[in-house]
């Protein structure tokens, strides 16, 4: 790592918080609602780049680019595959919250079932975010950043110190703009993020292809249709990652569940100026999520052709980074992806601590809390939180590798739970609060029988389908025979305008079109085999 690398990190990174200060400086944060929401003040593109680079995050860059040097294009049923779950959020799901004008997800499940269903998915939230969110994300990013730009040979200390160092420096940072800043300081610099990272992103695979094609990017690609055409495939079999029979069961389940129902993503839009602002941030994503493969799973196969198949899959992309990233630019791309870790450990933090504050510590601790008091308490409690994810991440160093490998299937245990409810809660009218509990209490104990004693007999997402299923139609036959005295009925709040975006429907038919094509092109129909 020389020192221009080290200035030009400095420099991209500081720019980032100066300009998001500059922007942010005059907001209202001592209302719970201009400190958790933004002060429903985000438009469109604000709320489609931050939604990018919370979701983008090392883990992504470094897992689904070994995959593809591994396996072959089906992992990008994990990026392309969300194009479809953002259109049904903003159809279907935005236009409802924004109507109840709700600040967290259980606050709905309070209104259409009761308190207590309401406090169940709060901790099942709470659980998946700091236990299997934070110090991964935290300790992930600090290894990729490490194995990169060799933190512990250019400071000439041990990679546990690195490790650490690197921790720290991330959650300091993060916790700095989730505490201080709130949601739209983290919104803000997510956007600017999101800019550098989508520029340095692209570069990687275009440096890539160039190289391996002796100066020309399309006698690069020619290389890899040539030499190893199977890898474009994106319909993959039962033995790949991502089995596109998926694509019609527990995948589009989770895709729904992240992008329309956690509390870390869905806040941008519950952030929205307006309902059209909200719909067009959405669709806006959906298309910037085709570009997913070309910068997450390409550098992966490129690093395949380069250097062969006896990699470690991990060290792939780090590799074709060292290999093909010139000097000059590796200070922006290392300062683009401290700003990809950055955003989802800020965006986190920030939404653990709104479900905290908004539906544990007032309601049970302090019912008449003001506002001000609301924010201070918020402020403490990120803090708290802040630290002992940075406190727990580096002893991940200490886990087996396998464990991120799990960390999709132990997010089944309640990303789809909690799904099934608010889509049931929705689309009827008399299903009581009964149904809700029961069906959450029998889709994780059993989605839990099936992992720890059928040893992958069935695909976990297609576990995840099929638990859909059963605890859908046992709700509503509870409801059949055990309804609610009265009718569900959605309340208007009024607090934004909620006229639809005139383009919605055009956008999101020229979005899906263009995920059929890329799934055509990559496919046998296309340029794989």
């Amino acid at each position: 790592m020389t020192l221009f690398t080290v200035i030009s990190f400095l420099f991209f990174t500081g720019l980032v918080a100066f300009l998001s200060y500059i922007l942010t400086r005059k907001d209202n944060l001592h209302t719970s609602e201009g400190y958790f929401l933004a002060g429903r003040s985000l438009g469109a593109w604000v709320i489609a780049g931050s939604l990018m680079l919370t979701n983008l995050s090392t883990e992504q860059l470094m897992g689904l680019n070994a995959q593809g040097y591994e396996f072959d294009m089906s992992v990008m049923g994990w990026e392309v595959g969300t194009t479809i779950a953002l259109i049904l959020v903003a159809i279907f799901l935005l236009p409802r919250y924004l109507k109840g004008g709700i600040k967290t997800i259980p606050d709905f499940l309070e209104e259409r079932f009761d308190t207590g269903t309401k406090q169940i998915v709060t901790i099942l939230f709470l659980f998946g975010y700091i236990l299997n969110l934070l110090p991964p994300v935290l300790y992930s990013g600090a290894v990729a950043i490490n194995g990169i730009f060799h933190v512990p040979e250019a400071l000439g200390i041990s990679s546990t110190a690195a490790l650490w160092l690197t921790v720290w420096a991330i959650g300091v940072i993060g916790s700095i703009y989730a505490i201080f800043g709130g949601l739209k300081a983290v919104a803000i610099s997510d956007t600017l993020n999101g800019i550098g990272l989508l520029i340095a992103g692209l570069m990687v695979p275009i440096l890539g292809l160039t190289v391996l094609g002796g100066g020309s990017i399309v006698d690069g690609f020619h290389e890899i249709i040539k030499h190893s055409p199977e890898k474009l495939n994106s319909i993959g079999s039962p033995s790949d990652p991502v089995p596109f029979s998926t694509f019609f069961t527990g995948l589009l389940l989770v895709n729904l569940f992240y992008w329309g129902t956690a509390q870390h993503i869905i806040q941008r839009a519950l952030a929205a100026k307006s309902l059209k602002e909200g719909q067009k941030g959405l669709i806006i994503a959906a298309f910037l999520k085709l570009l997913g493969p070309f910068f997450l799973i390409i550098p992966g196969i490129i690093a395949f052709n380069m250097f062969g198949p006896d990699l470690e899959p991990m060290k792939a992309y780090p590799m074709l980074i060292r290999e093909v990233m010139p000097a000059p630019l590796a200070g922006f791309f290392a300062a683009a992806l401290f700003g990809a870790v950055l955003s989802t450990f800020n965006s986190v933090l920030n939404s653990s601590v709104t479900l905290f504050v908004l539906n544990i510590y007032k309601p049970y601790f302090n019912p008449s809390a003001s506002d001000r008091e609301i924010v201070a308490r918020g402020k403490v409690i990120g803090s708290f939180l802040a630290v002992f994810a940075m406190l727990v991440a580096p002893l991940l160093a200490s886990v087996p590798q396998s464990f991120f490998q799990y960390m999709q299937i132990v997010n089944g245990f309640y990303n789809v739970p909690i799904l099934t409810i608010i889509v049931i809660g929705y689309l009827t009218k008399r299903v009581p609060a009964i149904a809700a509990k029961i069906a959450l209490v029998l889709f994780i104990t059993i989605y839990g029988y099936t992992q720890l004693f059928m040893d992958g007999e069935i695909y976990f997402l297609h576990i995840l389908g099929i638990l859909f299923l059963l605890c859908s139609g046992l709700m509503l036959l509870i409801g059949k025979i055990w309804p609610r005295q009265t009718d569900y009925q959605l309340q208007d709040r009024q607090v934004l305008p909620l006229t639809r975006w005139k383009l919605l429907y055009p956008m999101s038919i020229a979005a899906t079109a263009l995920m059929i094509t890329l799934y055509l092109l990559f496919s046998k129909a296309g340029i794989g085999t």
